[in-house]
Order: C-alpha cells, then structure tokens, then sequence
C-alpha cells in the first residue's frame, strides 16, 4: 500500500492531470449562433508580431490613470535613458527649417497681419495702446540708457541683448496686464511664470536608420532582410523663455480642427540624419514638463515670450534668409514643445494622439524686433507605426521681425510702431474659452495625478520616483562605455579571441536594453521589518505595468 505521503503526491498528480481537460460550464442559453462565429485570423509574420505588441504597449499606456505614471512608462523600457536627438531655443544650425518642420509635423504660413479670430479685438487694442505707448517708451529708455549693468564686461553679445530684452518683456508685461485686467476677465487669474523651465519628449519616425544599427543587424542572419528597417528615434526638447502667461482655460482654434488633414498643409519628409544637419545624440530620460508640475489648475498656455540672442552667434556666410529661417524654426519649436507637454499633461503621449487641437502665442524679441506666432497643435502622434497613416498636421502662422520703434534720441523713443504693439496687445485680448467636450479622456475620473492616490506607500514612492527621473541625474552606475582600444582590437579586428569573454558586448548583452525596474530595491534593516522573521527584505516598488 501507498504511505500517505504518497497517497497525497499521486492526489496531486491527479488534480493536475484532469485539470488540462477541465472546461467552464455554458451559463448562457444561446449556445448556438445562427452564423458561425470564427475567431480572427492573426497574421503571424514577424512584423505583426512586433505591431501588435507595440500597439499593447500603447493601449496599457492609455489605460494608466494619473499623469505622472504614464511618463515614467514612456521611460520604461531604457534604464539609462533614451539616445535623444537634442532640440533647443537657442540653437539652429544652416537650413535647419526642413528637419523642423518634419519632426514636429507643421506647415508654416507667414503672414503680415494676425488671423481673421483676432478682429473682434481691434477696437480694444487700439485705446489700450493709446493709453500705454508712453509708459512703454519710458520702460525702453529706461532698459537700453538709464540702467548700467556691472557684469556687462564679462558676458558676449547675445547674453546682453537678452537680458536687455527679458527686462523690457517683462516692463511691457506688466503695463499690459495692469491695463487690461479691468477690460477682459481673463487676465487678472492667469498666472506669469518668469524664466520657467519647458521639455517635450516625443518619438519620430520616417527618418533614415542609424548606422550603428544597422551594422548590429548585420551580425545576425534572421536580420539581413530587415538591416534598413524604420525604427522610432526620440527627440528632446528644452527651452527656457523669458516669461508666460498661462490660464485654467484653453485658447481657441485659429482654424477648425477638420482642416488639420488639409492636403494644402502637408509636409514634405526628411529621412537624413539629423546629426547631419547639426544636432546632437544625448542619452537621457525623456521627460514633459511645461513650466509646472502635475496638478496646477492654470495648465493651458496663452502666451510666451523668447529671445533672439542666438541670430548674433550665427555666422554670417548663413545670410540674412537663413536668419529669418532661424526665427520661425525656433517658433515652431518652442510652440510645439510647449504645448507636447501640455498635451501629456492632459493625459495624451506620443502613442496616444489628442483629440481636439490646442493653442499658444508666441513672441520672439530683442527689445527692438518683435516676431508674432499663433500656433495650433493638432496631432501629436509621429512614430513608426502612425507617421504614414495620420494625415493631420499642425500649424503656425508668423510674421517676419518687425520694428518696435526707430531709434532712440536725447533719451527720446523715436518712431514707437503703434501697429506693432497693438498686435501685441490683441495677443493679451485673446480670450480663452471652456471646451464643450472632455478635455481628459485617457486620465481616471477620481485619480488623475499622483497626490489623488490614497495609499501613503505608492504615493510617496512615485512621487519621488518621477521626481528623480525627470531631474535627469546621473544612475549610481555610469552608462556602460566601450572603450577605444576594445572597438578597435576587440570589435573591428578582434585580434584578442584568447582573453576571456568577461564584457557585455563579448556575451552578447546590450546594457542599453535594460529597463528602468531591473534594479535591485532598497533593503529593509531588520529593526525596520513589520515582525522579527518576516522574509520581506526588500521595499516594495509601485512601477507601472507596461
């Protein structure tokens, strides 16, 4: 006979067994359809394999509820970030203009006068400019002749026109807002935010593939079909403007959202590298930060002022066109990024494109010139899976330099342009307005933002876990290196076969292919554990499922 230990084993072994030819009960009466219900057929090729699984990816990020939780998944799969295509305000190569406008997917309209939504505010502007054309000339003389400053000795050109125009941007800041605030209700609860920090983070695709990558492929044989196939490039975004002016209300559309997929607004492709042109690859957390953390009421941008310092660190063989180019590139730019991180903050990404367009006004300026754009965000979706497919495309209206005023004499303004800063005024004047449909759609309705969440763990462990990534420092492990002699002797040659096989690239380990959870946790101290024997040892971590 079985001893009872074996009696329990064969039991077991039994309940496993039957267990594979189980099936749940029919609860439901129609167990027979008229037509036949087939599953559907799944296309099995490699390629929709990777499409489906990307496309799981993008749903389970849909799905995460609060806003901080869906960018640490956007980082998720790069422990030690992503290789990012460097974007900036103050910084445009020659001809940068096409790469531009492809990666962030806008057709630029130059214009001489602001669009037909800004005439209901023609007759406002004009006694407003008339009331304060002298206390903005007071704040120029005052900017460029009356104030001496000590440090100017130690900084260049372009660093001094800027800190002369960030002054005057925010004198005229001031005497508008002052004066506007009793005419339109929406100026008094806005909210200035001075030198604010602005990041956008987004994935581009159509652009030719990287030759490191390339050449990774071509050491393995199931890649020699694929050694050119498109792959997702991330681009960063980081600017600093002088001022904005931001509200709890959106701006409205300068042109309806169904005009978005407007052939007349296409955009032609640029697959050359972008390390072609001039820009750089650093590897970094992607991170979306519009000027203020998650939870802000006053999350919808109206207006923002930049700097033109830069044009006169640019080499004069570039010319005065590629100058003009520069303005509107760093527009496009500034207004795109602005208003990506808005987006995110409204619950879309990269994967998940927006559902109505959103709006900003921009300023370029040095104090003398002012540069006028309205921008319109409509899609924000450019990877390798959508960047055929979505046919909308975002736009920018913009003039060329305009002068404030002629010149300055006997501590005089001479030849203030009154049609200049009443362009400027109309920007203030533009009013926004609630929105008729959900503004957040892919966000949960009681829990939207870490602070919502009730559980003291898993709320202070994401917060400071997203506070550390988008601060960008550097891990406790630096980014593995592969050093010069090993490309040379132990890569391109390999004349070193007999050493031993200790280093990632030599085991066929890719370090930059680990995700951000493949760490080991904080340990619990034993004096620190719920009982004496619990088996816990470590903390528990809260990163989202993706």
């Amino acid at each position: 006979m079985l001893s009872i230990r074996g009696q329990r084993v064969f039991t077991k072994a039994k309940q496993l067994t039957l267990r594979r030819y189980a099936q749940v009960a029919l609860t439901g009466e129609n167990e027979y359809t008229e037509t036949p219900n087939y599953p559907q057929i799944q296309d099995m090729a490699l390629q929709a394999r990777k499409l489906r699984k990307r496309q799981a990816v993008y749903e389970k990020i849909k799905k995460i509820d609060t806003i901080e939780e869906k960018q640490i998944a956007l980082n998720m799969p790069r422990y030690y970030g992503w290789p990012c295509i460097m974007l900036s305000d103050d910084r445009f190569p020659y001809s940068a203009m096409p790469l531009v406008q492809f990666y962030t997917r806008t057709h630029f309209k130059s214009i001489e006068t602001l669009p037909t939504a800004y005439s209901e505010t023609s007759e406002l502007a004009d006694s407003i400019v008339n009331e304060i054309k002298s206390q903005v000339e007071d704040c120029i003389v005052m900017e460029n002749i009356s104030i001496r400053r000590s440090d100017d000795d130690q900084l260049e050109e372009s660093q001094k026109e800027d800190n002369v125009a960030k002054n005057i941007v925010r004198q005229i800041n001031r005497i508008i807002t002052n004066n506007a605030a009793d005419k339109v209700p929406h100026i008094l609860p806005s909210q200035v935010d001075y030198d604010p920090r602005h990041e956008a983070f987004w994935f581009m695709g159509g652009s030719n593939v990287p030759d490191n990558v390339v050449n990774w492929r071509k050491q393995y044989a199931p890649l020699k079909d694929r050694l050119y196939e498109p792959i997702d490039r991330p681009v960063q975004y980081k600017g600093t403007p002088f001022l904005t002016v931001r509200n709890h209300l959106p701006l409205k559309p300068f042109v309806p959202y169904s005009e978005a997929t407007n052939p007349e607004f296409k955009v032609e492709k640029f697959s050359y590298f972008p390390e072609s042109v001039g820009y750089t690859v650093e590897f970094r957390h992607g991170t979306n930060i519009p000027g203020f953390w998650p939870g802000d009421l006053d999350e919808f941008g109206l207006l923002s002022f930049h700097g033109r310092g830069h044009i006169l660190n640019r080499k004069e063989s570039y010319g005065l066109q590629d100058n003009l180019e520069a303005l509107h590139c760093q527009a496009m730019v500034a207004s795109f990024g602005w208003l990506l991180a808005q987006a995110n903050y409204q619950g879309f990404t990269s994967y998940n494109d927006i559902t109505y367009p959103l709006s900003t006004q921009t300023v370029i300026t040095n104090g003398h010139f002012i540069s006028l754009y309205a921008y319109q965000l409509n899609t924000i979706t450019m990877n390798i899976d959508m960047i055929d497919k979505n046919m909308k495309h975002n736009i920018c209206f913009g003039t060329a330099p305009m002068k404030l005023f002629e010149t300055i004499e006997n501590s005089q303004v001479k030849g203030l342009n009154q049609d200049v800063l009443k362009m400027l005024v109309q920007f203030y004047l533009n009013t926004p307005e609630a929105r008729e449909h959900e503004m957040k759609p892919y966000l949960g309705k009681d829990i939207q933002v870490i602070a919502d969440i009730e559980d003291d763990n898993r709320r202070c462990w994401l917060e400071d876990r997203y506070k550390h990534l988008v601060s960008n420092r550097p891990k406790h492990n630096l980014l593995p290196e592969v050093y010069l002699w090993e490309k040379i002797y132990k890569i391109k040659h390999k004349t070193r076969f007999f050493e031993a096989k200790r280093r990632p690239f030599e085991l066929g380990v890719n370090p930059y292919k680990r995700r951000l959870d493949e760490h080991l946790p904080p340990y619990i101290p034993k004096a620190l554990r719920p009982y004496p024997k619990a088996r816990k040892k470590f903390e528990t971590t809260y990163y989202p499922e993706v």
